[in-house]
């Protein structure tokens, strides 16, 4: 029989580890003993140590009866989510987002806070650990629940080991190593992952609003442009960690604006918040940040509205180039500019429509986030439940809870 990751087709005896059982159990393919020793072909009497070595551990509970058909009722196993909680950050620019999730991704306790990225990272992380603290307060549980955490930056991240690589708003972040600075409060059995702000968005965003799209591109117009890749429902990050960098691809026409990089042309030096708010300040508006750019928006000026249709022109330029190369089925908006969609997807939509192919355009949707600055959080306490969650992990997080029992 095939092997399965822990979808639909049954898996063979020697994959299918307590790990496996988990998995087919959360995702409800089975959730009796005798549907799982169908589902995974083992032996009822291994589906019984499986059972019995989650139900020890907590992750599984027992959760009444399901229907009979005929003789004792068989009873049913579920997930349990309260096993364990998981730490969330989505550190911006200025502004973040924490979080404390359970095992299923549902934020428990959650708080914004106002801190420029740029004060380094013992400072942003300090804060951040703080407001941990408090946060496990409010949710009822204590760092000893703690079982991963989740970090979102605004920069390039080696996935590997979770360090930030030359981060252009980042000074002092360039190496620091978040994951080990986080262990000598939480410990070392406690894992840190580390990524990019737009990756662990469009995983969130993914997760909660889009799990049966296979191919999705989420956009974060905010400061800068940044671009999540989902491909085959998992995040592409390339073979150096940069992909989705869209914010550097060269505008037509507008090669004479001088990007934060060096270059000239760059989609974000053109169509970024702050490109827009320094747009609209030469022309005599009381505007420095993304923020203002939105606010003068939602007041109706039209100036704004304009220099934020262009934008998004702009941006369905470099769009609708992705749109041929990748084909995704959804491209959904977040950031602070895509908070104001109506007008910034008016011009996305023109120019991707226009410009790419009619067959890659058929079924392709142009959307806004639905989670709005809460995608980060979301995505990045997925990231984790999904690493600590995954088959092989948890056959040896069980296989260590024996040899030292």
């Amino acid at each position: 029989m095939a092997n399965t990751d822990g979808g639909g087709a049954r898996s063979g005896p020697a994959a299918a580890g307590a790990g496996t059982v988990l998995r087919v159990i959360r995702d409800g393919h089975a959730v009796t003993r005798a549907a799982l020793a169908e589902h995974t072909g083992l032996a009822r009497s291994t589906v019984t140590q499986r059972v019995d070595a989650l139900l020890a551990s907590g992750l599984i509970v027992e959760a009444g009866d399901s229907a009979s058909t005929g003789g004792r009722r068989p009873g049913r196993l579920a997930f349990n989510h309260r096993a364990g909680v998981v730490l969330a950050a989505d550190l911006g620019a200025t502004h973040s987002r924490l979080a404390v999730s359970d095992l299923a991704g549902t934020p428990l306790a959650e708080v914004a806070l106002e801190r420029d990225i740029a004060d380094g990272p013992e400072a942003v992380l300090g804060l951040v650990h703080g407001r941990f603290g408090g946060l496990l307060a409010d949710a009822g549980r204590a760092p000893g629940d703690v079982r991963g955490i989740g970090i979102g930056i605004p920069g390039p991240v080696a996935h590997d080991s979770g360090q930030p690589v030359n981060p252009p708003i980042m000074p002092g972040w360039d190496g620091f190593p978040i994951p080990e600075w986080f262990a000598e409060h939480f410990g070392a059995d406690v894992p840190v992952l580390v990524d990019n702000d737009v990756n662990i968005m469009a995983a969130g965003e993914h997760w909660a609003t889009w799990r049966d799209v296979e191919h999705l591109l989420y956009v974060k117009v905010g400061t800068g442009i940044g671009c999540g890749i989902v491909s085959d429902r998992r995040i592409h990050r390339g073979a150096e960690g940069a992909a989705g960098d869209i914010g550097h691809i060269v505008v037509t026409d507008r090669e004479d604006v001088v990007c934060r990089c060096g270059n000239t042309g760059c989609l974000e030096a053109v169509a970024g918040g702050r490109a827009l708010a320094q747009q609209l300040a030469a022309a005599g508006y009381d505007a420095r940040t993304s923020r203002d750019v939105v606010r003068l928006v939602r007041e109706g000026d039209a100036g704004a509205i304009r220099t934020v249709r262009e934008g998004g022109r702009a941006l369905g330029q470099v769009l609708a180039a992705c749109v041929n190369f990748f084909n995704p089925r959804v491209i959904v908006v977040g950031g602070d500019i895509g908070e104001v969609h109506e007008h910034l997807l008016a011009g996305v939509r023109e120019v991707v429509f226009q410009r790419s192919l009619p067959l890659a355009t058929r079924d392709l949707r142009i959307v806004t986030s639905r989670l709005g600055d809460r995608a980060g959080v979301i995505g990045a306490a997925m990231m984790v439940v999904e690493h600590l969650l995954e088959p092989d992990a948890v056959d040896r997080a069980l296989r260590a809870a024996a040899t030292t029992a």
